[in-house]
């Protein structure tokens, strides 16, 4: 059975990052439970020609390596850090040079990280349009993560790895026969 690939996307520069180590969480629990071979990239993999681009030929090989990436992927992990309410523009901008057409009908699990629990509602009324016109799934339990869900960058809530948890099941809506047999052979 040939591996399904899952790219995850945290819209972050800082390393380390809450927002990639969420993607990053929920990226190898979904590639352990299903199979799938895993590519993570945060905003400093894409490179500095993201901010000088005004179109996808404007950028270099290694930011086009990336949304080459991403719009073969057959499962995407998007993580945004929350900045005054919103994503940040450069994660914006990078999604901005994506065709819609090439993530239609795609899986996404939509996250997003923040100081505090002001900011949970951003993944339902940023990110959830922002692929909602691309025309691709993203699944129905999102996952918001607030400082207090980390320790030294690791998830350690109990909360939030149940939501985890769940939105990886989800999964099985669009992977139904890889969660099976994967499960069987344990």
């Amino acid at each position: 059975m040939s591996a399904y690939k899952l790219v995850g996307l945290a819209g972050s520069f800082n390393r380390p990052s809450k927002t990639f180590t969420l993607v990053e969480n929920i990226a190898g629990l979904a590639g352990e439970k299903y199979g799938f071979d895993n590519t993570l990239y945060d905003l400093t993999d894409v490179g500095p020609s993201l901010g000088q681009a005004l179109r996808r030929d404007d950028l270099d090989n290694r930011a086009k390596e990336v949304i080459d990436d991403i719009v073969n992927a057959d499962l995407l992990v998007i993580g945004a850090p929350t900045y005054k309410g919103s994503y940040p523009g450069l994660f914006k901008h990078l999604i901005d040079l994506i065709d819609p057409h090439e993530l239609r009908a795609k899986p996404i699990i939509i996250t997003a990280t923040g100081g505090g629990d002001r900011h949970a509602l951003m993944v339902e009324h940023q990110l959830r349009p922002l692929f909602g016109f691309f025309m691709s799934h993203t699944l129905p339990t999102a996952v918001y993560a607030s400082d207090r869900d980390f320790t030294d960058y690791r998830v350690s809530s109990e909360p939030l790895s149940n939501r985890i948890t769940e939105v990886i099941s989800e999964l099985a809506a669009f992977f139904p026969s890889r969660g099976h047999a994967l499960i069987a052979a344990e």
